[in-house]
């Protein structure tokens, strides 16, 4: 079956391959468009595989929140450069994972790749085409999924490098534009100063007894009496709650209240009941391991790769020394002879 430029342009178009892989791939199937778009999928797969070992400690977090502020789930993906992390394929990728979590039952990275993606095959295969496209290892790294009957507010901070979710409980007075701003803003602060507790009742309690006896020892090695030493173990316990708890931290938009004291005052405002139950802050690339690039390096390989190898010289022999040149031997001048005297 013939095929023309306009089905190497439709199949390129359909697949994101590239132009001669689309012609290849319309040659290899006698120009049927099917079976080329099939063939081109195997041959991502392949590729993917090929792709599979490499480091992929790049990516971007993405959020989403239904419409109704009740679902929503963050996920973090992985490439292997900043440059394809930016890539719009790639961001439409995250953002749609992003909310095709936030309607899963997946509990874990294994069990998502196994459902089924709106395109109609699995995560996992819709993730390999996206590598046959892209040109990059894709990996999801880590998910986490929200469900609740108040509402959720989420953040992404400079394009993908951060990402949150954060939950609250509240009745149907939690409503409207401030509210809105409230949730978003909270969620916000949370990216900024990246508290690890709600409250101060979620710090584990071995946690915060290992605190406690550090701060002990630092009183006691400050040369503090004994009989007060517990007063001031109490007070730092206080200032260690504003650093790891949300509520208790200064709000970052004004320092001069606490963020349990914003979303109070909003509340009180609309008459609701609005409480911070729970977050989640991905940073991107968070504990990977990064690879470094040394350009000159790369430059070379692709060098060598593109340059035949020529044979090597053959070792010289070691030079004989010559025989130091013979000075020409001086010309004496004729010897006199002695002049013979007269008779």
């Amino acid at each position: 079956m013939a095929f023309t430029a306009q089905d190497v342009g439709k199949l390129r178009e359909q697949t994101g391959a590239g132009m001669m892989d689309c012609k290849k791939a319309l040659t290899h199937t006698d120009g049927d468009m099917t079976k080329a778009v099939a063939y081109l999928r195997e041959q991502g797969i392949s590729v993917a595989a090929k792709k599979a070992d490499r480091l992929a400690s790049e990516g971007a977090v993405a959020a989403f929140v239904d419409a109704n502020g009740k679902m929503g789930a963050v996920v973090e993906l992985n490439c292997e450069t900043d440059f394809v992390a930016k890539n719009d394929d790639f961001v439409g990728l995250c953002n749609e994972l992003a909310k095709h979590i936030a309607n899963s039952q997946a509990t874990n990275v294994e069990q998502l790749l196994e459902e089924t993606h709106q395109s109609g095959v699995t995560v996992s295969a819709h993730i390999t085409n996206c590598i046959a496209k892209i040109g990059e290892k894709i990996s999801v790294r880590r998910f986490e999924r929200f469900a609740t009957d108040g509402h959720l507010g989420s953040y992404i901070h400079m394009g993908g490098k951060m990402g949150v979710v954060v939950a609250f409980d509240c009745d149907g007075n939690a409503s409207g534009a401030e509210f809105d701003a409230m949730c978003h803003d909270v969620a916000m602060h949370i990216a900024a100063f990246r508290p690890s507790y709600v409250i101060s009742e979620q710090v584990p309690t071995a946690e915060l007894e290992n605190e406690k006896e550090i701060l002990r020892n630092q009183a006691l090695n400050e040369g503090k009496p004994a009989q007060v030493v517990d007063k001031m173990v109490e007070g730092r316990v206080k200032k260690y709650y504003k650093d790891v708890c949300l509520v208790d931290q200064d709000f970052a938009k004004d320092p001069s209240i606490t963020v349990g004291k914003y979303i109070d005052t909003v509340a009180s405002k609309l008459g609701a009941k609005i409480v911070a139950s729970r977050f989640v802050l991905y940073v991107m690339g968070e504990g990977l391991e990064k690879k470094t690039d040394n350009l000159a390096e790369e430059v070379a390989k692709m060098t060598q790769k593109e340059e035949p190898k020529q044979a090597a010289p053959a070792p010289k022999a070691a030079a004989a020394k010559k025989p130091a040149a013979k000075k020409p031997a001086e010309k004496k001048a004729p010897a006199k002879k002695p002049a013979t005297k007269k008779k």
